[in-house]
C-alpha cells in the first residue's frame, strides 16, 4: 500500500492511533517545541513502523479535511531538516523525516512521514524550551508522551532493543548489519563461493557464486569496457538457515559485483503489457542495502563500472515514489523529445540470436527516463 491508499485509510478511521497525528494546522511559530517533541514521539513509535503526523484534518469537526494549501505556516522536507539539524540529538543521529503533500477531495493535506530506522530512541542531551534533555518520548495508543516525563521503562527498554537488532527477525537483522560493511569479515574460500561473515554475529553470513550462471546478455552490460555476462547467485544464512537468494551480476570483467536491478515497466493502453521496461532499486530495501555492501570506492576500475551501471537503472527513495514516478511517466511521455536531447549510446556489438536494436532502445528510454526522473523531483519537491 502506497503513502496516499495508507493516509485515506488512516483519516476513515477517524481516530489517532500509536503511529499517527492529526492535526487541523500546521504548527504556528510558537509552537516549535510542540512540533519537535511530536516528531520525537512519531520517530520513537513502537509499531516498528513509519509514522505520520497529518495535518489539514480537524478532530473538532468530524475530521473533515482543513486545506493547507495557503498555511501561513507550511513547511516542506527542507525546511523541517533544516529546524531539525540544530537541535541537540544525543549522538547526532536525527530522526529522517519529509513532508508528502497529499490532493484529496476537499483540497490538499500535509503528512509529515518519519522514516522507520533502527537508531531510536531518540533523544535530546541539551534542553529546548519545554523539551527535557534525556527524556524519552514516545506514543502509546493515541497518547503522547508529555514533555515533562519519560517513556515507561519497558517502552524503553523496547527502544534500545530495536536499536541492538535484539526484536528484528534474522532477516531484518542482517539487513541491518549489511548497512556497516567494514563489519564484515572475508571467510576461508573454497573456490566456488566469495563468503563473508559478521565479525560480532559469525552466525550471519553472505555468500556468491564463481561458477557462471548462464550467458545472457541485459542492454546495461554494453556500458561496460568488458561486456560478458557473469551471472552469480547471491545467498544469506543465518547458521545453516539459507534466508534469501538473489541474483547477481560481475560486471567489467570481475572488476565491480553487485546485485541485478529489479525490473518493472509502464503500460500506456488498458492492457498489462508495458511499453517501457525499467531497471531499478529502491533504497533502503535489501536489494539496494547488498548492493551498497558490495561497493568498494577505488577511484579506479570499480568505481568507474559502478557508475557506468547506475547510468542505466533508476535508484528510487521509496516504493511510492517509484508508483508516482510511473504516473509521472504515463502523462509525460508524449514529451520525451525534450528528454533525449544529446543522449550517448555505447557501442553495441552483434551477439548472435539477440536483436540488438531492442537494447539499443531499452538502454535509450532508460537515459530519458533518467532525466525524467530528476525533472519529476524538481517539479514535485517534497
Amino acid at each position: 500500500m502506497n503513502v496516499y491508499s495508507e493516509i485515506l485509510n488512516i483519516i476513515d478511521l477517524k481516530q489517532e492511533g500509536s503511529y499517527w497525528d492529526f492535526k487541523s494546522e500546521w504548527y504556528s511559530k510558537g509552537k516549535k517545541a510542540d512540533l519537535l517533541h511530536d516528531i520525537m514521539c512519531m520517530s520513537n513509535n513502537l509499531e516498528n513502523r513509519d509514522a505520520y503526523i497529518i495535518i489539514g484534518v480537524d478532530e473538532e469537526n468530524d475530521h473533515k479535511i482543513k486545506d493547507v494549501k495557503d498555511d501561513e505556516n507550511r513547511k516542506n522536507t527542507q525546511m523541517i531538516v533544516d529546524f531539525l539539524k540544530d537541535k541537540k540529538f544525543v549522538g547526532g543521529i536525527r530522526p529522517t523525516v519529509y513532508v508528502e503533500p497529499i490532493i484529496v477531495e476537499d483540497g490538499c493535506i500535509d503528512v509529515i512521514v518519519m522514516k522507520n530506522s533502527n537508531n531510536t530512541p531518540y533523544y535530546l542531551n541539551e534542553r529546548y524550551q519545554s523539551i527535557e534533555a534525556n527524556n524519552i518520548y514516545t506514543p502509546v495508543m493515541d497518547t503522547n508522551t508529555p514533555k515533562e516525563k519519560s517513556a515507561d521503562i519497558h517502552h524503553v527498554e523496547y527502544l534500545w532493543k530495536k536499536r541492538f537488532g535484539i526484536i528484528s527477525t534474522p532477516l531484518e537483522r542482517i539487513k541491518h548489519y549489511l548497512c556497516k560493511p567494514v563489519e564484515w569479515l572475508d571467510a576461508p574460500t573454497n573456490w566456488e563461493t566469495v563468503k563473508k561473515y559478521h565479525m560480532f554475529f559469525p552466525e550471519f553470513t553472505i555468500e556468491y557464486t564463481l561458477e557462471d550462471d548462464g550467458d545472457a546478455y541485459q542492454y546495461y552490460l554494453f556500458n561496460q569496457t568488458d561486456i560478458r555476462p557473469h551471472w552469480r547467485e547471491i545467498r544469506i544464512f543465518y547458521h545453516q538457515t539459507l534466508l534469501s537468494t538473489l541474483e547477481g551480476v560481475s560486471l567489467d570483467g570481475g572488476r565491480y559485483f553487485t546485485p541485478t536491478p529489479l525490473t518493472d515497466g509502464v503500460s500506456f493502453g488498458r492492457f498489462h503489457n508495458w511499453d517501457i521496461v525499467f531497471k531499478y532499486f529502491i533504497k533502503d530495501t535489501l536489494p539496494y542495502v547488498i548492493h551498497q555492501f558490495y561497493y568498494v570506492p577505488d577511484g579506479d576500475e570499480e568505481t568507474t563500472s559502478h557508475n557506468r551501471f547506475e547510468e542505466c537503472i533508476l535508484i528510487f527513495e521509496s516504493e511510492n515514489e517509484k508508483e508516482l514516478f510511473k504516473n509521472y511517466v504515463i502523462k509525460n511521455w508524449v514529451n520525451k523529445e525534450n528528454f533525449s536531447i544529446n543522449i550517448w549510446l555505447p557501442h553495441f556489438s552483434e551477439i548472435d540470436g539477440y536483436i540488438m536494436e531492442e537494447f539499443k532502445k531499452q538502454y535509450y528510454n532508460m537515459q530519458i527516463l533518467k532525466r525524467m526522473l530528476s525533472e519529476f523531483r524538481r517539479t514535485f519537491i517534497r
